[in-house]
């Protein structure tokens, strides 16, 4: 017999367990794309997940991969049951799995979303167009809001990332982003809005020699999504616990602060059809 520890260690391991368990539903298995370093995923989930834990009347087991295509497989494969994914993500694993990827709630914030890009205060860098010759950093290759929508920004502005910026890079998280930039790694980045603007509350980064050039417009962003062979009952709990969410009860508060969330609200595939074509206008599927 697997004994609890052994279980537990299955459960929680990065790989967000290899083998299959046969059991009931009695642990609800979250994880995210991996935006930011593991510990700080840690940090901002686990209040949400014990939240659930009492919503869903399930013990919730939060785990971060190591990265962003290890969140799609771990959803189309169904070795989790939820996944907080960004919109280009979200789209690879509904493809991935023949459509059967259901999105049930965004913040409030993921209806107008916009990347930002980045250069020291001194490089000369003060538009799109003064990045050209430059080293340039997106985040993960995955990343809607640190890859696909400033590149079709970028194509948009008629700049071609491959045959006008001396090099590309791609940091693979928006935290790493902002450090290859700071520590003069790349000339200039793009990466998600709000992690930037929390490096800036938490005064981690010294605006007055890294800051904004460049601000996209809108664009439908991250979604909490689930398989399609979720029980429809057990997708509407989710659903219903996600919305019920309330910033004026403090300890609720704190969960949406911690998700960089006003709120949640309903979403819905429709949001993502945009996305996709974006992607494929800038040949990323």
């Amino acid at each position: 017999m697997t004994t609890r520890r052994t279980f537990s260690a299955l459960l929680t391991c990065a790989a967000l367990g290899l083998g299959t368990l046969a059991q009931a539903q009695t642990v609800f298995r979250v994880t995210t794309i991996p935006e930011e370093a593991a510990t700080e995923q840690v940090r901002k989930f686990t209040p949400l997940a014990s939240y659930l834990e009492k919503a869903l009347g399930l013990k919730v087991e939060f785990t971060p991969v190591n990265d962003y295509p290890a969140a799609v497989e771990a959803l189309v494969n169904k070795k989790v049951d939820l996944v907080w994914f960004g919109g280009f993500t979200h789209v690879q694993a509904n493809l991935r799995s023949g459509g059967k990827i259901v999105p049930l709630a965004q913040r409030e914030e993921d209806t107008k979303f916009q990347s930002v890009f980045i250069a020291k205060t001194d490089s000369g860098i003060k538009t799109l167009a003064d990045m050209k010759g430059k080293q340039v950093s997106f985040g993960s290759q995955s990343s809607t809001s640190g890859h696909l929508m400033p590149r079709s920004f970028l194509l948009a502005a008629n700049l071609n990332p491959e045959q006008d910026f001396r090099r590309i890079a791609y940091s693979g998280a928006h935290d790493a982003t902002i450090a290859s930039v700071v520590s003069g790694k790349v000339d200039a980045a793009a990466l998600d809005i709000t992690v930037w603007k929390k490096f800036v509350a938490e005064n981690k980064v010294d605006t007055q020699a890294v800051n904004v050039f460049y601000t996209t417009p809108g664009y439908f962003n991250y979604n909490w999504s689930v398989h399609a062979d979720m029980p429809k009952a057990l997708q509407d709990k989710v659903k219903a616990a996600l919305l019920a969410l309330d910033p004026a009860k403090p300890d609720q508060a704190e969960i949406l602060r911690l998700n960089r969330a006003s709120r949640y609200i309903a979403t819905q595939p429709e949001n993502y059809k945009g996305l996709e074509a974006a992607a494929r206008s800038a040949g990323l599927l």
